[in-house]
């Protein structure tokens, strides 16, 4: 059975403005700038019970194999939760959407096979209490599938990365911090990294501060008895 998301009278995170502009310019980029190719390659081969963090406008539902026995989908931004809802209906795996953050998920602890952060890690008030969250609730084993925006190697476009983000950026983009090095804080977390590939978004012409991004797998260790 599918179940609605819940309602609560007062959101954790409320962009609305944000919510609107990211719902169109998500599904533009999903249909002309390969970004559906890139959520396909992340969620490939997935399995058992997922939770998803951060699930915006739900476009990853769509894309989850048949081996997934069910999608827990955390969003707390209200407008991007009720379209969440509505991808969720139309999914081919059972999707739950509920309300909730990134530091403090709403679900027991070792609940989970996978899980699944894809553009949202950059939005997070506390990336490491996020990310020890994540750790908290898979299984030992368990993955977490990350499809993210990252700090640029090079010079020049991390120091913009570093410029806009201690300005403009998180106000306009709904907390969006592109300077964060996201492998390095996976790492940090305690996950054991797996196989992972930096790439550009998009491929070609100007490069943005979002434009570097990496996308791969890291899995929680199993406790040596």
């Amino acid at each position: 059975m599918r179940l609605r998301s819940t309602r609560i009278p007062r959101d954790a995170v409320h962009h609305p403005v944000f919510a609107r502009f990211y719902a169109r310019v998500s599904v533009t980029a999903d249909l002309r700038g390969g970004v559906a190719g890139l959520r396909e390659e992340l969620l490939s081969g997935v399995s058992g019970r997922v939770i998803e963090i951060g699930a915006g406008n739900g476009l990853n539902f769509a894309h989850y194999p048949g081996s997934v026995s069910e999608v827990v989908a955390i969003e707390p931004e209200r407008r991007l939760r009720q379209l969440a809802a509505g991808a969720g209906f139309r999914a081919e795996v059972p999707v739950d959407v509920v309300p909730g953050t990134a530091e403090a998920l709403p679900v027991k602890s070792e609940a989970f096979d996978a899980a699944v952060a894809s553009l949202v890690l950059c939005t997070v008030r506390d990336l490491p209490r996020a990310l020890s969250e994540i750790k908290r609730v898979l299984r030992p084993g368990g993955e977490l599938r990350f499809f993210e925006h990252t700090l640029a190697p090079g010079r020049a476009l991390a120091t913009t990365q570093r410029l806009v983000d201690r300005t403009v950026w998180p106000l306009l983009f709904g907390g969006c911090h592109t300077a964060r090095d996201t492998i390095a804080a996976i790492e940090s977390a305690g996950f054991e990294l797996g196989v992972y590939r930096r790439l550009r978004i998009p491929e070609k012409g100007v490069q943005l501060p979002t434009t570097p991004c990496v996308l791969g797998v890291a899995r929680r260790p199993v406790a040596v008895e």
